[in-house]
């Protein structure tokens, strides 16, 4: 998947302006434990580094001006000054952002109220659903769309809590006619992938990227001629070598990071999008099916109901 090469404060739709702490955050796992020091330092004080000389950065991340430097061209900056410029400006954009009272993080404490615990979870949601839209290249999710509306079949993989976002995309792919099936035992998923073609498609879900069972389903999907669609937060992840299309979210989970929270809720989102770009390429006929799947189940409630 492209990304821009601009790392000013406000992304928008498209990859464009990509925020400078949405690459750090994407990068992370392919650092080096010394880079990823650094990028934890970045995405904890961004203003403060923003203010920072290198060689204080480097003491702060116990390492060296060097590793520094190999962090900054990791993100594709050219250098440390490109970095300050960049989180200076994320960091502007971060107080606008808050200037309504919304927390500064969503990390929440053990000494939190429910009402800072309510504030920060919806805080953090919300927040990843903005920067996955913003992030969002538009190229590739057309792509996409368009695959997914031409295709012949669409399995659909995941575990975990990408399960549970795979079955919400069967489900709303099923609305509107579209043959679609979801797969989250991996023997199953592995049968399902064998017996693709080309003219079908497999989307997996995985927020690290990482998840074996879900790259497999696709590897094997794609071997028999399959179109590949991967949904992950991080585009240089392994997933993303058994896709021809990457679509990346750009959740951050602070807080009860396996609870898998702010993730699936980018995901969710992404899931709308997708949805609605298909349903919209054959338009009154999607309405025609919404419509007829809702009077289906509304005269099960009025079945009920006249019980």
């Amino acid at each position: 998947m492209s990304t821009a090469e601009n790392t000013g404060g406000s992304a928008t739709a498209g990859g464009k302006n990509l925020s400078v702490l949405i690459k750090v955050r994407r990068a992370m796992p392919n650092l080096r434990p010394a880079e990823q020091r650094v990028a934890q330092a970045v995405l904890d004080d961004p203003a403060g580094v923003s203010e920072s000389s290198i060689t204080t950065v480097a003491k702060r991340c116990e390492t060296s001006e060097t590793t520094v430097l190999r962090f900054c061209r990791a993100i594709g900056l050219a250098g440390y000054p490109e970095l300050r410029i960049a989180l200076a400006r994320a960091a502007q954009w971060e107080e606008t952002d808050q200037e309504g009272g919304a927390p500064s993080t969503g990390r929440i404490s053990s000494t939190d109220s429910l009402a800072d615990v309510v504030n920060k979870t919806a805080y953090a949601d919300a927040r990843a659903i903005t920067d996955t839209a913003r992030a969002l290249d538009l190229a590739v999710l057309e792509q996409a769309v368009d695959a997914l509306a031409g295709a012949r079949r669409i399995d659909i993989f995941g575990t975990g809590a990408s399960a549970l976002v795979a079955q919400d995309l069967h489900y709303k792919l099923h609305r509107i006619g579209r043959v679609s099936f979801t797969w989250a035992d991996p023997h199953l998923a592995l049968t399902a992938a064998a017996v693709l073609s080309s003219d079908d498609v497999a989307i997996g879900f995985s927020n690290t990227g990482t998840t074996f069972d879900t790259i497999d389903a696709l590897r094997m999907a794609r071997r028999h001629g399959a179109t590949t669609i991967a949904v992950t937060n991080f585009d240089r992840s392994p997933i993303s070598k058994v896709s021809d299309l990457v679509l990346v979210t750009a959740a951050h989970e602070a807080t009860f990071r396996s609870g898998a929270m702010s993730s699936r809720i980018a995901q969710l989102a992404l899931v709308d999008c997708v949805f609605a770009g298909v349903a919209q390429r054959s338009y009154d006929q999607s309405i025609e099916a919404l419509d007829a799947t809702a009077a289906a189940v509304e005269s099960r409630h009025d079945a009920r109901r006249s019980g």
